[in-house]
């Protein structure tokens, strides 16, 4: 864990010097360049990581409710079957 903190740091240095050599020296510049190397480190560890977006996420959580109403239908009517055949 300490060496990929490191990894991190040293790629987060280097690229602010070479901010700094190319002569982005407002504050405003520097600040919108260095949002965009973390939001750039931010993709690729989502990426990495296999997340879904939030419009899958719900699209999938709809289809898991739908999955467990019929599992939940289909339950009753196995116990249904199981009193009925019981009273015999």
């Amino acid at each position: 864990m300490y060496i990929l903190n490191m990894k991190n740091s040293k790629f987060i240095i280097d690229k602010f010097a070479k901010l700094i050599e190319q002569g982005i020296v407002s504050s405003k510049d520097l600040t919108s360049e260095l949002f965009n190397i973390l939001k750039s480190k931010r993709d690729e560890f989502v990426f990495k990581m296999e997340l879904t977006s939030k419009d899958e996420f719900e699209v999938l959580s709809k289809r898991l409710e739908s999955l467990e109403k019929k599992i939940n239908k289909l339950e009753r009517k196995k116990n249904k079957k199981v009193k009925q055949a019981r009273k015999s």
